[in-house]
């Protein structure tokens, strides 16, 4: 399994990086974890623009879904080979209404869903091409979950945006490598339910025994390297921060 750091951002782009997305690859099987502000045109440094077989949308705001607007102009003007098939589109309620209502100007209140087939998530099991996925509702302002994907063996759990909450330990637990959020600074932001921050996100790293740590969706305010140290200090495995282009072989 072949995690690819498309895009790392949290809240909107930074001069480095696009907002969240994460391409995840096994038996030639390609899934995106989100699609935010700028991810659609870095995702083509990876892969090519017709390459995906399923995307997961954590949950509706913008800077982990708005360049789903750009792609359904790909996918449905696509002038050579015509108008693409619906890939499936895992993403919480009302995603069709939300990004119909984001792109504006679509031909009919219908035309997303005849290139994306929505499918709504809800806490549970399933199958995803080759991956066994599970996912749980996550703590967070809007309906928002985090996602454990496993495949041969080994697993990577992906926090979504989410406060501390038992079901992210229940997606974290013995996770080769947990790809979770740090938007705020330790001592400073204090609002419960939103998000976590680097000492929130260590903590759970070590509570839930997994290998690896990668922190991500560090808004371009937020000092990235004062979030490690503090996920270092309560955690002792290997940590680092996402950075665009990064690839993990899992």
């Amino acid at each position: 399994m072949k995690l690819t750091v498309v895009g790392c951002s949290g809240s909107f782009p930074s001069a480095e990086s696009a907002c969240s997305s994460y391409l995840v690859e096994a038996d030639g099987f390609r899934l995106l974890l989100d699609m935010g502000n700028g991810a659609l045109g870095e995702l083509q440094r990876h892969i090519g623009l017709y390459d995906l077989d399923a995307i997961f949308l954590s949950h509706l705001h913008a800077d982990h879904c708005i360049d789903m607007c750009g792609y359904f102009v790909a996918r449905y003007y696509r002038h050579e080979g015509g108008r693409c098939e619906a890939i499936p589109v895992f993403a919480p309620e009302g995603a069709e209404q939300r990004l119909t209502t984001a792109y504006a100007d679509s031909p009919s209140d219908k035309a997303m869903s005849e290139v994306f087939d929505f499918r709504t998530l809800k806490s549970g099991s399933f199958q995803v091409g080759p991956f066994s996925v599970r996912t749980e509702k996550v703590c967070h302002p809007v309906e928002a979950y985090g996602i454990r994907i496993e495949h041969g063996g080994r697993s990577l759990t992906y926090s979504g945006d989410t406060g501390v909450c038992d079901a992210l330990h229940e997606l974290a637990v013995g996770a080769d490598l947990f790809l979770c959020e740090a938007s705020f600074t330790h001592g400073k932001e204090d609002i419960p339910a939103l998000h976590l921050n680097g000492r929130e996100a260590g903590a759970e790293a070590a509570r839930s025994g997994v290998g690896r740590l990668v922190l991500t969706h560090i808004p371009p305010w937020t000092d990235g390297a004062q979030n490690l140290a503090d996920a270092r200090a309560v955690y002792d495995g290997p940590a680092e921060l996402a950075r665009p282009g990064a690839v993990y072989e899992i």
